[in-house]
Formats: C-alpha cells, structure tokens, sequence
C-alpha cells in the first residue's frame, strides 16, 4: 500500500511538473506575441494581449493603464522598433505566470529616440482562456 501511494504521489508530482511547464511556455509565447504586435504596430493582437486593468511601468518609472499606454503607440508618441527578448525565466501560480528576462528596446518616445537595456518582470493571466499582459515593469541595466 504505501509502495502504491508513493508511485501515485511520484506520478501526480510528474503530471503537475508537465503541466507547470506548459503553462509557462503559453505565457512565453503570448510574449512573443505582445513583443511581434509591439514592434510591427498590430494594434489589433496588442489589444487582445492587454489586460483591461493593465498596469505599465516603464523603465523611466512612468506608469500608466492600458488605454494611455495604447494611445501613446497607437498615436505614434511611443514607438518600439526594436525589443529583443533573453534568459527568460517562467514560474507558474495556476493561471498567472511571473516572467523575468533581459531585454533590449529601440524606439522614439515623444520624438525623442531611445536605445535602452533593462530587465522586465510580466504578469500574465488566463482569462476566458486567453493569455493577458497584466503588469509590466521594467528597469534600466547600468
């Protein structure tokens, strides 16, 4: 009997590893896609991938919601040509994944060009069994 429990718990701690792992590979793709929707200006897939209640921090530590952030790159006041994503890591929590990365960004801001490398935390969350960017934060590298 306690042979059987301990296959069964070696089993069910496999099975939630697996399901673990392709949950963060969802939240990595749908970050994929917000950064391919970013830089090629799809509104329409960016405003698919944003939260409602999207909270944006930039690494200038200006912060704003979902509808200043995508007026500002609808409008052409932020434009990102360039976000280069590495070392990303995933951790889990049910239908909310933390992602961490490297990442180098090259765009205009408010006319003014910018060329900056940064980390970034992403918070995404399933919701209506969509993916959705429900934070960002990032921070400058020296």
């Amino acid at each position: 009997m306690k042979r059987c429990a301990l296959i069964s718990a070696i089993l069910l701690t496999s099975i939630c590893a697996a399901a673990g792992a392709a949950v963060q590979d969802e939240a990595i793709q749908a970050d994929r896609a917000w950064a391919a929707a970013v830089t090629k200006r799809d509104f329409a897939a960016l405003d698919r991938l944003l939260a409602a209640d999207l909270i944006y921090t930039h690494s200038s530590a200006v912060v704003e919601d979902k509808q200043t952030y995508f007026g500002r790159q609808k409008s052409g006041a932020l434009r990102y040509d360039v976000l280069d994503q590495e070392a990303i890591t995933a951790k889990a929590y049910g239908d909310t994944v933390i992602l961490n990365y490297r990442i180098r960004m090259q765009g205009v801001s408010d006319g003014s060009p910018f060329d900056t490398r940064a980390v970034v935390t992403h918070v995404w969350v399933k919701q209506g069994g969509a993916w959705k960017l429900a934070a960002h934060h990032a921070a400058k590298l020296p």
